[in-house]
């Protein structure tokens, strides 16, 4: 399709959405905020759009005419890291995490806020930017040294466990980034516990109650339902 803006220092946003209405949105709401826009209307062309165009970050919709947006996922991971966030109007929780789990960084249902679209694509960016974890993770008051293992609430020292521990670093690793219940148990138990999510819901609530103010208000450790966990950036 048609390139919005061509300035070479502004972030690189690739649309890839069947929706004319919405490219239209996005367009009128991403422009405003000073980014480049470049749109496809279909999966081959978003495809082709990824490689010419070297977005920052991708908007992908999971219902275009030819391809499904999984597999556009799929194949885009084949040879680029480019933040994928999905916007779709599919809600249930294997799509959610069908995407996650072939490779999106983010998920959006439609009808979503645009404070929120904007966040999203800020967390992604500051991802795209810092490709390796900074040794010292930071955000509203929550200190995690990855050198020294520290853990740290408002100036205070947190004690975790080591289970505790490692699901805190992963979340710190891909801070920003839902990561589904699979994507954790994997990770820190092992593919024989991928089976048992009570696990880890027991863990990150053993977790909250030491690292948030208010573990039943959240502000660090966000639930995405029935998909997995996002810590906010």
């Amino acid at each position: 399709m048609t390139t919005e803006r061509t300035t070479d220092n502004l972030p690189r946003i690739l649309v890839i959405d069947d929706e004319l209405a919405i490219r239209r949105f996005l367009h009128t709401v991403l422009s405003s905020e000073m980014f480049a826009l470049h749109e496809a209307e279909n999966g081959h062309a978003g495809l082709a759009s990824a490689a010419a165009f070297r977005p920052d970050v991708i908007l992908l919709d999971l219902g275009l005419p030819d391809l499904d947006g999984i597999e556009v996922i799929k194949r885009i991971r084949e040879w680029s890291q480019v933040p994928i966030i999905v916007l779709s109007v599919r809600d249930r929780e294997n799509d959610k995490v069908a995407a996650l789990d072939a490779g999106a960084d983010d998920y959006l249902t439609k009808p979503f806020g645009v404070a929120e679209l904007l966040a999203r694509i800020r967390a992604a960016l500051r991802r795209s930017i810092q490709q390796t974890p900074e040794p010292v993770f930071s955000s509203n008051g929550l200190i995690v040294d990855l050198i020294r293992r520290r853990v740290t609430v408002d100036s205070g020292d947190v004690q975790l466990t080591p289970t505790e521990y490692d699901i805190l670093r992963l979340l710190v690793t891909h801070a920003g980034k839902v990561l589904t219940h699979g994507q954790i148990l994997k990770q820190v138990w092992g593919i024989a516990y991928l089976e048992q999510p009570h696990v880890l819901r027991v863990n990150v609530s053993n977790l909250r109650r030491k690292i948030e103010v208010d573990p039943s208000r959240p502000r660090h450790i966000i639930t995405e339902p029935g998909v997995g966990y996002r810590l906010t950036c």
